[in-house]
């Protein structure tokens, strides 16, 4: 086909990416949250709404998305579009017809968890996210919290009809639920306990940093104590009820998703989506895992002979698990060491970055605890983009509510992943790509953040990191674990493991600890197949290196590699793939006509 001239190219290429944008923005103010999240304040009215969390919001929603998708296909010459937008049309045909597939089992996934849900994750927007710069944002936020209740109502009613078509969580799940739900009503105004309650306290802290009259000041306060006492406590009083309710239904069952109607249909369909691959079936993965397992095992073996250390591999696991040495003290001085030295471990990866990458971030990166009002529910570590205009940093954040659970050789390994140049690399270089349409900057795929940041870790040893020896276990300790997890993940949901069955197998293969490992099982059972995308994606952009390092020999380069890698945004692997052949395929060429 003879392509379009350059300058028509350009022209339909700025008309396809303003149509995207256009289109963002439209989308965008069904989502008052989603401006919150990516701190777009100026609409006021925005900043005092939640999300619709009905199901005719939601399919209202998928039947935009087909109408865009059509209307795209009808009006726009995708041959006459640059290769970059290329990408982004194939990226937003994919995310409509994933959409659409996860749209079926719309109502599977459980609405109330341990792990995620509308009672921590609305308190969390407010806390965490919902600024109070003025007496008209403080406004907002007063207009969120007397609807809160209203909100959260919806989502129990949802989790109730759940309930009644046999869609339950685990057993497990419901006194997590519940206790967290009783913390966010425990305090004033609830009772006479001599402290705030986390939503009072953090906003009266927030309006008391306002320069105003004290009587403003206290006027405000006073309206939070009545949105708090008349919507907030009784939705979630109602919620507590519920759940025990719930919880009885359950009668102490913690199966996967193999349970549930259509059981085996929707774990196809999560695997679909976590993995962004069509090839890989449940058995694949399952033994995938298995093969992993073994491989990293003998890697490790290699270390403990090299530490001289002389006792089986499990022997070994339980070494690391009860040895003072690899622990910090769980104090608040144990606290900031780890903090400390975790900040150190992302500097010296900064200054041995642009010999590896290309693009490098401009957003900053911090390292912080996570905060007590989420403490209990959050994970051992995780990564919070920074916004848009940069006026927020991103941040890894470390769980130190047990200094046991984080031990120090698995330190280095984590802030790779987390941070740099895990998340923070992919997640900042995509909302930093000036030429992409918002929505390719925005978008997430769990196999390709996650398996990004899983290479990240392999990458550290690639850069000449990990020389202490007990770092590079941890290193294999990390990679084995997400190996593992193709194995549980599998094993739960197609295979009707028991979550003791998991459990026992983490405990046999990985050297985390039994608290993590618990809690680790408990999480794939309530988000099924999440858990395999981290190493399908590390092994996928691995498999795709080497293919490039093979046919390339001695013109591959690092940057190059990376930033096709990291500058489209957080695509499927199966388009990741054709990137990076095309990229090979334009050096080959280059060096042909030498």
């Amino acid at each position: 086909m003879v392509e379009a001239p350059a300058a028509a190219q350009q022209t339909e290429t700025e008309r396809l990416n303003a149509w995207f944008d256009e289109q963002f923005a439209a989308e965008l103010a069904f989502s008052p949250e989603g401006k919150t999240y990516l701190g777009m304040l100026d609409d006021l009215e925005a900043y005092g709404q939640w999300d619709d969390p009905s199901e005719a919001a939601f399919r209202a929603g998928l039947q935009r998305e087909a109408d865009r998708l059509r209307y795209m296909e009808e009006n726009f010459d995708y041959d006459a579009l640059t290769e970059d937008a290329q990408v982004s049309w194939r990226f937003a045909e994919f995310i409509a017809a994933n959409d659409a597939q996860q749209g079926e089992f719309w109502d599977h996934g459980y609405t109330f968890t341990q792990f995620f849900g509308p009672h921590t994750g609305m308190p969390t927007l407010l806390i965490g996210y919902q600024q109070v710069d003025n007496v008209d944002q403080a406004e907002a936020y007063l207009s969120r919290l007397s609807s809160l209740g209203d909100v959260l109502e919806v989502h129990i009613a949802q989790a109730d009809e759940q309930a009644q078509a046999g869609i339950l969580a685990p057993a497990f799940a419901y006194p997590i639920v519940i206790e967290a739900a009783q913390r966010f009503v425990t305090g004033a105004p609830f009772d006479d306990s001599g402290e705030d309650s986390p939503l009072l306290a953090d906003f009266t802290a927030k309006v008391n940093a306002l320069e105003i009259d004290d009587a403003d000041k206290e006027a405000l306060i006073a309206r939070a104590v009545t949105a708090l006492i008349d919507g907030v406590a009784p939705a979630y009083q109602h919620l507590v009820e519920v759940m025990q309710r719930h919880s009885e239904m359950t009668d102490g069952r913690n199966d996967g998703a193999w349970a549930l109607p259509d059981g085996e249909e929707y774990y196809r369909s999560q695997l679909t989506n976590y993995t962004t691959r069509t090839d890989l079936t449940a058995a694949d993965i399952h033994q995938t895992g298995l093969d992993e397992v073994a491989r990293i095992h003998g890697e490790m073996h290699a270390i403990m002979d090299q530490v001289g250390y002389e006792g089986t591999l499990q022997e070994f696991f339980t070494y690391l698990r009860t040895d003072p040495q690899f622990y910090y003290p769980d104090t608040e001085e144990g606290r900031a060491e780890y903090l400390a030295e975790a900040t150190a471990i992302i500097d010296r990866v900064m200054e041995a970055a642009p010999d590896y990458f290309g693009e490098l971030p401009a957003a900053d990166l911090e390292v912080r605890a996570v905060e007590e009002y989420r403490i209990t529910t959050a994970t051992g570590a995780f990564y919070e983009p920074g916004s848009l205009d940069g006026s927020r940093p991103g941040a890894y954040y470390v769980n130190l509510a047990h200094m046991e659970e984080n031990p120090t050789y698995q330190m280095e390994t984590l802030a790779y992943h987390e941070g740099a140049p895990g998340h923070h690399f992919q997640s900042s270089l995509a909302q930093e790509l000036e030429s992409a349409p918002m929505f390719q900057r925005l978008t997430w795929y769990s196999a390709y953040g996650e398996g990004w940041a899983l290479y990240a870790e392999h990458l550290g040893k690639d850069m000449g990191f990990f020389t202490d020896p007990y770092m590079d276990f941890g290193r294999l300790s990390y990679e084995v674990f997400r190996a593992a997890r193709l194995v549980v993940d599998t094993g739960i949901h197609d295979l009707h493991w028991s979550e003791q069955d998991a459990i026992d197998y983490m405990m046999e293969n990985t050297p985390m600890a039994e608290g993590d490992i618990r809690n680790e099982v408990r999480r794939y059972i309530v988000w099924p197949g999440q858990a395999v995308s981290y190493k399908v994606g590390m092994m996928t952009i691995l498999d795709l290196r080497q293919r490039a390092m093979d046919q390339l020999g001695d013109d591959f380069d690092w940057g190059e590699f990376h930033d096709v890698v990291l500058t489209h945004g957080s695509v499927p692997l199966t388009l990741l793939e054709e990137l990076v052949d095309a990229w090979i395929a334009e050096k080959l060429a280059a060096r042909s006509a030498e």
